[in-house]
Order: C-alpha cells, then structure tokens, then sequence
C-alpha cells in the first residue's frame, strides 16, 4: 500500500513531529523533581492552562469526523454540548476546591477519604479511563493513510513515539509541547473548512447535498442513545485530566476561570469540525468509514504542502491529547497503585517512568482491538461515570459523602452492573431491555452510595 503524502507534505509533518520532541524534552536548568514532573511545579498560568486542557480535551478529531459524516450536525448536541455542561459543573462544583486540597492525583482523594481499597479502585479505574486507546486508534489511521504501514504498525509506533517525548519531563513535557499542538488543531480546521466551502457551496448547497437527517436534532439516533450522551458526559466531573490540570494550576481561581474560558474553546472547534464533516459527507458520500472522513477530505482538496500542514494539525490534535492521558495511565499504574501497594520505587521519577511504558503496552493491546473510536469512548466512559462519580461528589460534599465500608462495595457493583450493560451491547438485539448502560450503572451507585449515607454514625453527620 503507498501511503497518500507526498515528500513536500512528509516534510512538513516531520518539522512537526521534530518540534514536538524539541519542546518535550527540553530541559530546564536543572533536572525534574517530583512536583514538575507530576505537576509542573503547580505554576500553570491562564493561558497555559486553556492551552493544555483545550488540546488535550480534542484529541478525538476523527471520532468526531466519525459522528458527524454518519449523524450530522446531531454531533453538536452529542459529543459538544453534553460536555459544555459537564465541563461548567466541574468549574462550579470542584475546580477550586481541587487546588485548594493540594493533592496530586484523582485517586489521592479516595485515598484520603475513604482508605486503601477505595483508593486503588480509583486508580484502577483512572489508569483503564485514561488509556489512550481511541486516539491511538485514530494516530494510527492517519500514519497508515500517510506512509501506508500496516495499521498495527501505525499504532504501535505512534505510541512509541509519544512515550519517548513525555518520558523525558513527564508533565513538564505535556505543558510543553501544548502551544504548538493548540495552534496547528486549530489552524488545520481553518484551512481546510473555507476550501470545502469555496468547492461546494454555503449551508444551502450542503443541507441538498446530504441525506435529511444530517441536519436534524438526532442524527437518524434514537433519543435514548442521545439522551445517554449527556449522563456520559457526567464522566467530566471525574475526568483524570481536569483534575490534574486544576492541581497543577498556580491558583484555584485559574482553575476556574481556566475552564470557563476553555468552553469557549471547545464550541469553536465543535463548529469547526461538525461541518468539516458534513462538508465530508456532501463531497464523498461513499466512504467505507467515518473515521476516515477528515483525512479523506483533505486530500480530496488540498495541494502538497498544505495537506502536510493539515496532517500535522490532525497528528497534533490526536498526539495532544494520547500524551495527556498516557502520563495519566502510567501515573495511575506506579505511583496510585504500586507506590500505594508497598513498592517505593514505583514513586520515584525511574519508576513512574517505567509505569508509562506498560501503559503504552497495555493502551495499543486495546487500540488493535477496536475499529470504532465512538464505540471505545461510549463503553469507558459509561463504566468509569457509574463507578467514580458517587465516591468524587462525597470527596467534596460531606453531606454527601457515604460511610466509607460502602464506597469499594459500591465502585465494584456498580462497574460490574454498567460493564454487563456494555457487553450486552454486543449482542444483535442491543443492550438488555433497550436501556443504555450509564443509566443501570448510575442508579446502582447512587442506590449504594444512599445506604452508605444512611448508615454513617449520627456524629459523623453534618451538622443541620
């Protein structure tokens, strides 16, 4: 198979690519310590802040591209405004009190709050949501349509790639290379898009040239699978990467601010990428796969050269966010459950090193296993929402907070419940009883995380 680049635009993702590992293995004057390597030192600014969490939040450009080829503008209110909300309730509800707290680490809350087996099936739970098994998924479509390597090749090398940049600074290294990854997401979008529409025509031209329900509220959906988006999108009120990005932030009033102007952010580049999609759709409506509709796109329209810098804006998107969520995964490995087990030198630079190469392992195992990046972020981030959303609320709100024997009962029932529902999914019929996971998953830990209420001893109740 050859690949679809041509020199001039190998080169221009290669610059890309050289920067990257420029600015991740910088160094400052002196070596990492704990805190810049888990945290940065806690200096980041506003706009370091936005930068980092806006490109790390979009890393799931071609699932993206995915839902709006097949669904339309529906993707505005699936994959966009459910995580506006969530977003703005994580700013109100947690963002200051997660810097003010000074933990490191998701998984130190529960910890803290409710003891070991709490903890550590946080931590479990942090490292299997924060695989970057989707956006390894998508880096490794664009490698293979780029150089023609196998897939799982693709994949496996993208992944390399990335372990060998943010080993060198951890999330010193993240922070870095966030700049030039905000700008090329953005700016290959801004390329790309007024091309389409100079080809094609204006909105009227594309809502004739796209099947009817590219432009209706659910997409050809049921209302079910769409309404079950917005309590997915609860997932953002345990997200492992606002967390740390709030720790990690210089104040807790950047952390608040911080997110707001990020929604801001996020709207932009759903605009951006919805209608690039269904620009896809109109322009190749053939298309085996969603997946491929970006890719597709640019190189139906845009000349060598400038199909380089769209590439690199599409590896940039990708690799922003597979950087973000492999620190996370290797952290959750070493230092949240191996430190936490006994194993001190799981908690030292080498061995949170040596964590984020077994995340990479296990993260392309998951990666070769999936061709549906929306399917992936559907089954995580219902199972992940059902387990750590009750125990995180307590962390916070006292008078929410269960006793603490309820709160690893209650993660482990219900994971199990919202994992069964998962599965279930496979079948020809669809989940059991036509009801979405996160919903069975969801009302398990409220019910137990309510006994666990009810139970707690009568001085351990917030005063009325």
């Amino acid at each position: 198979m050859t690949g679809t680049l041509a020199p001039l635009d190998l080169a221009v993702v290669g610059a890309y690519l050289a920067a990257t590992v420029a600015l991740g293995v910088r160094r400052a004057r002196r070596g990492p310590d704990q805190d810049d390597f888990l945290l940065a030192g806690r200096t980041l600014t506003l706009p370091a802040f936005v930068v980092t969490l806006v490109a790390t939040w979009y890393g799931g450009v071609l699932g993206v591209g995915e839902y709006s080829y097949l669904h339309g503008l529906s993707n505005w209110l699936v994959l966009g405004v459910p995580y506006y909300v969530g977003a703005l309730l994580f700013a109100l509800l947690f963002a200051e009190r997660a810097r003010a707290v000074g933990a490191t680490t998701l998984p130190d809350l529960l910890y803290g709050t409710y003891g070991r087996w709490a903890g550590a099936l946080g931590a479990v739970m942090v490292l299997a949501s924060s695989l970057p098994a989707p956006y390894l998924l998508m880096l490794g479509v664009l490698l293979r349509r780029a150089t023609g390597i196998p897939q799982a090749w693709a994949i496996a090398l993208s992944a390399v790639f990335c372990l060998l940049y943010i080993g060198a600074r951890g999330f010193r290294s993240v922070v870095q290379t966030k700049g030039l990854q905000f700008a090329l997401m953005y700016g290959g979008f801004l390329l790309l898009l007024p091309i389409a529409i100079f080809r094609l025509g204006g909105v009227g031209t594309l809502r004739t040239s796209v099947p009817a329900e590219s432009f209706s509220v659910l997409g050809g959906q049921t209302a079910g699978y769409v309404v079950a988006w917005y309590f997915i999108a609860l997932q953002t009120l345990v997200e492992p990467t606002f967390f740390q990005r709030c720790f990690a932030a210089e104040s807790p009033a950047v952390a608040k601010r911080g997110l707001f102007v990020s929604i801001a952010f996020f709207a932009v580049f759903d605009g951006l990428t919805t209608f690039t999609g269904l620009y896809a759709r109109a322009l190749l409506p053939d298309l085996s796969s969603g997946v491929e509709a970006f890719p597709a796109l640019g190189e139906m329209l845009l000349p060598a050269g400038l199909l380089g810098v769209f590439y690199a804006g599409m590896l940039a998107t990708v690799m922003s966010t597979v950087d973000s969520y492999l620190f996370n995964a290797g952290i959750s490995l070493s230092r949240d459950l191996a430190g936490r087990l006994g194993r001190r030198a799981a908690t030292t630079i080498f061995g949170e090193r040596v964590g984020l190469v077994l995340a990479t392992v296990i993260a392309v195992l998951f990666a070769l296993s999936s061709s549906s990046v929306v399917n992936l972020w559907y089954g995580f981030g219902s199972v992940a929402t059902a387990v750590l959303l009750a125990p995180i609320l307590g962390v916070f709100f006292p008078a929410l907070r269960p006793r603490a024997s309820f709160v690893a009962p209650g993660m482990v029932v219900s994971g199990a419940v919202a994992l069964s529902w998962v599965l279930s999914g496979l079948r020809p019929d669809g989940p059991w009883l036509g009801i979405e996971p996160v919903y069975p998953g969801l009302m398990t830990a409220a019910a137990v995380a309510s006994a666990g209420i009810a139970a707690r001893a009568p001085d351990a109740r917030p005063a009325p």
